[in-house]
């Protein structure tokens, strides 16, 4: 089935429509499970059944805390069905930044891992929106458990209307303020933009379709992987699902299920060119390779090209804008010493650019100014934030927070992030959040958090600290401090004692000036 034959679907509708035209074939293929898009449709209804004897009504909020596997699909479309949210819940984050999550969201039920059940449990009493915990992967002594409890549903579709319009998931990200925001993502955020650009445009972008086996191993957690499975489900492609990414065996399943197709942050693809039998390893079924989250330096671009001999696709956007809005295409990665390859693409076709003063002025081409992003795919909203969402979604644009310009070609090029947001292998950093938490350190007088360029992980974190008279502080004992307070990944991996922080005539932190001395070699503020 083409992508056009569900046109202006939903997610709901569309696994039904692929299970009638691709009954027998392997939708997922996750560790020891394989699902054919029948028993997908089938598997999707009985949650979708489970959810609405549960009660839940349209709109009800439903979290889910797991590693990848087909349980997160099951998950996403059944609540779909249902005309539920899921929720999904960054499986790295602490206890607390859980509960937050959680309580902001109202959730009514939740999905957890067994991997997770000490999480819950320290949580557990402080859940007051939750009426139920559905554990999976082994049996808890009180929650109710996913195959017993899904096996009792019928597999019949539920009799309920689909709407393009509706809420089917919200994502959770961080602010300037710390505070985690609820995205809203509609149906459209899944279909309407491809969909804009083949009926309109004639422009197959990917041409992601049922031949296609797709490798899986960014985090459902994050836009771009969850959109990536989504793309590969409504298109009838198979899914090869990695329940963590490991480099080791992304090559051993790319040569064992012949992917066509995958995509990474470029943190991964490090750890895959740099894995012994890379080189022994028949990645000839290789056709494409999507990455985003950061740009990929040259050698390690020039590596990419000569070993995976596919072609590139760089994509640009967040998850305000349901995922990509401008892709550098594989034609931009023929000559890597063109200077377009230092631009992050052009957009899309039915997405519009602009770059603005802080004022929401247009600037002229060349001058840098804050992206905005006009795209069918823009999110409703974020999740009872009236405030935030009015500051971010201005006349159907979104404000990325990254400062840019637009050349007379049309690529747009980032120069630097306006919100001070760090990317650690792909993973959002907001130097308030870690901030707010470390200073409550009885030695901190005073702290700045920054990101400095690394080989690895694109970015770390970096705290500059000044102490209270009398105190000592080592990296050890910070670290062991904010651990289960903010997520592993977000500790910074050093610290600097200093005597003040570097202040301007109104006492504003320059961040610029301590940032200034990891920088100053690099042609961007972003690595």
């Amino acid at each position: 089935m083409s992508h056009d034959e569900i046109i202006n679907k939903t997610l709901a509708g569309a696994t039904a429509l692929l299970s009638e035209s691709y009954k027998d074939k392997i939708a997922i293929i996750a560790q020891d499970t394989s699902l054919t898009y029948l028993e997908f449709d089938e598997r999707t209804n009985q949650i979708a059944n489970g959810l609405l004897e549960e009660g839940i009504k349209p709109a009800a909020r439903v979290a889910f805390l797991g590693k990848d596997t087909h349980i997160n699909y099951e998950l996403l479309y059944g609540c779909a069905k249902a005309k539920g949210v899921l929720v999904p819940i960054n499986w790295r984050l602490s206890p607390q930044e859980v509960l937050t999550i959680i309580e902001d969201a109202e959730a009514e039920i939740l999905f957890v891992d067994q991997a997770f059940y000490t999480i819950i449990s320290q949580i557990e009493e402080q859940l007051v929106s939750l009426v139920k915990i559905i554990g999976y992967n082994k049996p808890h002594a009180i929650w109710s458990e996913y195959e017993q409890w899904r096996s009792k549903q019928k597999k019949t579709t539920p009799d309920v209307f689909y709407d393009r319009k509706d809420v089917v998931l919200q994502m959770y990200t961080s602010g300037t303020t710390g505070k985690p925001k609820g995205v809203q993502l509609s149906n459209d955020s899944f279909f309407k933009l491809l969909d804009t650009m083949r009926s309109k445009h004639n422009d197959p972008w990917m041409d992601i379709n049922g031949e296609d086996i797709l490798l899986h191993c960014v985090p459902f957690f994050h836009i771009g992987g969850l959109w990536w499975g989504v793309q590969g489900l409504i298109t009838g492609a198979t899914l090869i699902m990695q329940e963590s990414f490991i480099a080791w065996q992304a090559l051993e399943y790319i040569e064992k299920y012949k992917i066509t197709k995958m995509a990474m942050v470029p943190a991964m693809l490090q750890f895959i060119l740099s894995e012994p039998n890379c080189d022994t390893t028949n990645l000839s079924s290789l056709q494409g390779f999507l990455y985003g989250g950061s740009p990929i330096n040259p050698p390690l671009m020039r590596q990419a090209i000569e070993v995976l001999n596919c072609d590139f696709y760089q994509i640009y956007g967040m998850t305000e804008t349901g995922n990509m809005a401008v892709c550098l295409r594989p034609e931009d990665h023929t000559d890597i010493d063109k200077n377009c390859i230092k631009a992050a693409g052009k957009p899309l076709p039915g997405v519009v650019l602009k770059v603005v003063t802080p004022d929401f002025i247009e600037v002229p081409l060349g001058t840098i100014g804050e992206i905005c992003i006009q795209s069918p795919s823009n999110m409703i909203g974020y999740w009872k934030r009236e405030e935030a969402t009015k500051g971010t979604l201005i006349d159907g644009w979104i404000r990325t927070g990254d400062a840019g310009y637009l050349d007379a070609d049309g690529y747009v090029y980032i120069c630097d992030r306006i919100k001070d947001m760090i990317i650690c292998s792909g993973e959002n950093i907001y130097p308030a959040e870690v901030e707010a938490v470390l200073s409550e350190h009885e030695a901190i007088q005073e702290i700045a958090v920054i990101g400095v360029p690394d080989e690895h992980w694109g970015e770390t974190a970096k705290a500059f600290i000044a102490l209270n008279t009398g105190y000592s502080l080592k990296k050890r004992e910070l670290m062991n401090y904010a651990r289960g307070k903010i997520a592993d990944y977000k500790i910074p991996q050093s610290i600097e004692i200093i005597e003040r922080l570097p202040r301007n005539s109104s006492g504003k932190i320059m961040k610029r000036e301590l940032r200034k001395p990891y920088w100053q070699e690099k042609e961007r503020l972003v690595n």
